[in-house]
């Protein structure tokens, strides 16, 4: 069945009439009647029985419709598409980002981007940097910001901005009333902080061992935004990224972690693979980010 007959038969499953139909599709009952007779002789059996002036839909029509219904919306959408595509109108970004920057950053490039297309479809993920990689290979995102910046070959890795590290305590903590926390600082802590075999755990760990003291979390996170809850608790110390708005956490105060290592930020896609025009807008608006550290 082609797109037209499907069309046909669609109409006049929906509207009972070959009058009605051809009004839903705007043409004449005669072009109506001529398309949906061709579409029986091309599939071998008659859709309708023709009963006073109404089309009575036969067992083979019933089976069918359902599957015409879907595969009609889908046509319908595919023609929406391509007219917004045509006119400008719409698009599809598909970007992804670990917790911190899709908290702190990705909110102000989207900001700026819905301002000047705002009939753009926006899809969003929040994953980890592996599950990041996976979603680029699947064509689920198109590009990716993520806190490193040694991914496999595959990735096409641009560094856009560096961040630092800092220290979540108490209010109450006597090392809050310092301008600064140092690792040396935190040896006699409860230190909350990012698991082993991960980007930051591992900066953190050498900066330490060149201030000549150690690090080791009794704490283990996977994502920065835990260690607030943990902290307002009184669990420990945090010694997370800054790019999050840790201020605005209550019974929180951020301390600079001295000597503390920085953090890559990337802006990440699949190596050769082009992108939409809609996906290069919004990697203007990503490349553009400012990052702000205490």
């Amino acid at each position: 069945m082609r797109a037209r007959q499907l069309e046909v038969f669609t109409a006049v499953m929906r509207a009972g009439t070959v009058t009605a139909a051809a009004r839903l599709l705007n043409i004449s009952q005669p072009a109506l009647s001529q398309i949906l007779i061709h579409a029986e002789d091309e599939l071998g059996f008659a859709l309708f029985d023709r009963e006073k002036g109404r089309l009575q839909p036969t067992p083979e029509a019933l089976e069918l419709y359902p599957e015409a219904e879907r595969l009609f919306g889908g046509l319908e959408g595919l023609r929406r598409k391509t007219a917004d595509l045509r006119l400008g109108r719409a698009g599809l970004v598909r970007i992804a980002a670990s917790p911190p920057p899709a908290m702190a950053l990705l909110p102000q490039a989207l900001s700026a981007f819905r301002a000047r297309h705002p009939d753009i479809l926006l899809r969003t993920h929040v994953a980890p940097i592996a599950a990041m990689v996976d979603l680029l290979r699947a064509g689920d995102a198109a590009l990716a910001l993520a806190l490193d910046d040694n991914l496999p070959p595959d990735i096409e890795v641009e560094r856009i901005g560096l961040t630092s590290f800092c220290c979540l305590l108490p209010e109450a903590h006597p090392l809050a009333g310092g301008v600064a926390v140092s690792f040396a600082d935190l040896a006699e802590e409860t230190v909350i902080s990012y698991r082993s075999m991960t980007r930051p755990y591992d900066e953190l760990q050498a900066a330490a061992r060149r201030e000549g003291s150690g690090f080791i979390p009794q704490i283990e996170i996977d994502s920065s935004i835990a260690a607030a809850g943990f902290v307002q608790a009184g669990l420990g110390v945090a010694v997370v990224d800054s790019l999050l708005p840790w201020a605005q956490f209550p019974g929180i105060a951020v301390r600079p972690l001295a000597g503390g290592p920085a953090l890559p930020l990337s802006l990440l896609s699949l190596r050769g693979k082009a992108l939409s025009r809609a996906e290069d807008f919004i990697r203007t608006h990503l490349r553009a980010i400012r990052i702000a550290n205490p």
